[in-house]
């Protein structure tokens, strides 16, 4: 099938991919459009992890406010180059992270930042739960296993379901954006804050507040 620069145009819209990208392409998938997002979504997400062990001193410092001023968050999230770090893509990716993480309360960015002794003590509790739930005790190691995934899950960013698409991980998240842009991104540090923590309150669901006035 003959490719022509109204197909090149198209698949590069949809995919941010450079010209010669899109037009191998979709000579590789016969013109077939969605097989070719496909064949360059695979390709850059390959490419995304060889570029994740590159040095990434660029980046900015972005805050997200929920309505009303009830969580503010800052997160800090690094790239290559200053140039990418003005870019629109990877600006409005930093927000998107910064209102995930007012949305979802993550503690730590990945799970090799959860302190040791932490690891400890959520374990001990998952073993005495299995072993309270009757469970036999060749199995109970691998039950709490299972558990501590599910435990980073919840509360390490790089885990958790991105709350705009729960299909995908913050960490495919990342890739995506780091096949899109050619360079390394690293999400660094965060802090977030909610009115009255510590507080006596009344229980309300801030991921659903959240999605509302994303949604608008």
């Amino acid at each position: 099938m003959a490719i022509d620069a109204k197909m090149i145009k198209e698949l590069r819209e949809r995919t941010s991919a450079g010209i010669a990208d899109c037009k191998k392409a979709l000579t590789e998938t016969n013109g077939d459009m969605e097989k070719a997002a496909e064949y360059l979504r695979e390709k850059g997400l390959a490419a995304a992890v060889k570029k994740s062990g590159r040095i990434a001193s660029e980046g900015v410092v972005a805050s997200y406010i929920h309505m009303g001023g009830k969580i503010g968050v800052l997160v800090e999230v690094n790239c290559e180059t200053d140039f990418v770090a003005k870019n629109e893509v990877f600006t409005a990716f930093v927000k998107d992270i910064a209102m995930h993480i007012a949305a979802s309360n993550p503690l730590y960015v990945r799970k090799e930042d959860v302190p040791a002794e932490d690891l400890e003590k959520e374990a001990a509790v998952l073993r005495a739960q299995a072993i309270n739930e009757g469970k036999p005790e060749k199995i109970v190691d691998k039950i709490v296993s299972g558990r501590m995934e599910k435990y980073y899950d919840d509360y390490c960013l790089m885990e958790q379901s991105f709350v705009k698409n729960p299909d995908q991980t913050i960490g495919d998240y990342v890739k995506e954006k780091i096949a899109t842009l050619g360079e390394n991104i690293t999400i660094r540090r965060f802090v977030r804050y909610e009115m009255g923590e510590g507080l006596a309150k009344k229980e309300e669901n801030f991921a659903e507040e959240v999605m509302k006035q994303v949604n608008g």
